[in-house]
C-alpha cells in the first residue's frame, strides 16, 4: 500500500534551518504581542509601590497584586457608561455599515445593473479624493445638525469603499449557475441576495462586519469633533483619550488621593485598567472570526 504525501511534488523539503528559521520568528512576534500586553495588564493591577519601584510600566509586582484600580474604576459608573454607550455606537453603527455595504456591493457586482460603471468610478474617485475636514464638519454639524448627536459618530464613517470592493469582489466569484437558477425559479434580486449569496459568502459577512465593529469601537475622533463638551454622552474611547493621552482625570471621578479615610488607586494603573477594559470585547470576539480571514479577505479579493 502506498502512501501519498500532501506536499506538491516540485516543492523541496523544508530544511531544519528553515524551520527553525520560521519558528524563531513567529517566536519573536508572539512575544512582541504578549509581553507589551503582560506589562499592561499585570500594571493595572499593581499598588503604587510596585509602580514606584519599578519606575512606571511593572514587570514583576514586587508588592503583589490588588483590584484596587478595576474596583475604583467601576464604582464610579462613568466608565460603565461609557460601555454601554460605546456598546451602543458600536452595534447599531456595524449594523447600519453592513446593510448599506451588503446592498451597495451586490448591486455593483451585477454587471448589468443601471449604472453600474460610473458608479463604481465614483466610488473608486472618493478613496483617493475627499472634501477635507472642514467641509465634512460644516456639513454633519450645521447643515444636518450632528453636532451633540449620537448619529454623528456613526454617518460619516459608515461607508468604507475598500470593504465594498471587498465584498463586491466575492459576491462576483458567486456561482452564475445557482443564481440562474434562482432566477429560473421565479426569484428576484431580494430573494437571490437573501437565499443564495448571503448564504454562500458568510466568510466575507463575519469578516467585514469585524472590520467595522472594530472600527467603531477604536473610534474616538469623531467624538473630539462633534461632542466634545457633554461628558455624559462620551464613550470609553474618549474616556480612554482624555484620562490615558491627555493625563487628565477619568470625568466624573474623584482625584487620586485620600478620598472618604481610604487611598485611591495608583493613576497609572487606573490608565492601565481602562485599556485592558476596552480591549476585552476585541478579545472576546477575534477567536470567533479568526477562521473567516484568510477565505474572506484574501480569496474575495484574488478572485475579484
Amino acid at each position: 500500500m502506498t502512501t501519498t504525501s500532501a506536499r506538491p511534488v516540485w516543492e523541496e523539503k523544508p530544511t531544519f534551518l528553515g524551520q527553525l528559521g520560521k519558528g524563531g520568528s513567529l517566536a519573536v512576534v508572539l512575544l512582541l504581542i504578549l509581553i507589551p500586553l503582560y506589562c499592561v495588564i499585570i500594571t493595572s493591577f499593581s499598588t503604587q509601590a510596585s509602580i514606584n519601584e519599578a519606575g512606571g510600566i511593572v514587570i514583576f509586582p514586587a508588592h503583589g497584586l490588588t483590584l484596587q484600580a478595576y474596583s475604583e474604576m467601576l464604582s464610579g459608573g462613568v466608565v460603565t457608561r461609557a460601555m454601554i454607550i460605546a456598546l451602543g455606537v458600536t452595534l447599531a453603527g456595524t449594523a447600519v455599515s453592513m446593510v448599506v455595504s451588503v446592498l451597495c456591493a451586490y448591486g455593483l457586482s451585477r454587471q448589468n445593473s443601471l449604472g453600474h460603471r460610473t458608479i463604481l468610478l465614483t466610488f473608486i474617485v472618493t478613496m483617493f479624493f475627499g472634501g477635507g475636514l472642514i467641509p465634512t464638519f460644516i456639513v454633519v454639524a450645521n447643515l444636518f445638525n450632528g453636532y451633540e448627536q449620537y448619529w454623528a459618530l456613526i454617518l460619516p464613517s459608515a461607508v468604507s469603499v475598500f470593504n465594498i470592493l471587498i465584498i463586491r469582489a466575492f459576491y462576483m466569484s458567486t456561482a452564475r449557475d445557482l443564481i440562474d437558477a434562482a432566477r429560473i425559479d421565479g426569484a428576484g434580486d431580494w430573494r437571490i441576495l437573501w437565499s443564495v449569496v448571503l448564504p454562500t459568502s458568510k466568510a466575507v459577512t463575519a469578516v467585514m462586519t469585524l472590520f467595522y465593529g472594530v472600527g467603531y469601537w477604536n473610534s474616538w475622533f469623531n467624538v473630539m469633533l462633534y461632542m466634545p463638551a457633554n461628558e455624559s454622552k462620551w464613550p470609553i474611547q474618549y474616556v480612554l483619550y482624555e484620562y490615558v493621552n491627555q493625563g487628565a482625570f477619568m470625568p466624573g471621578a474623584p482625584a487620586a488621593h485620600d478620598v472618604a479615610g481610604h487611598a485611591q488607586p495608583a493613576p497609572l494603573a487606573l490608565q492601565m485598567a481602562v485599556v485592558v477594559l476596552t480591549l476585552i470585547p476585541i478579545m472576546i470576539v477575534y477567536p470567533f472570526m479568526q477562521k473567516h480571514f484568510a477565505k474572506g479577505a484574501l480569496t474575495g479579493a484574488i478572485k475579484g
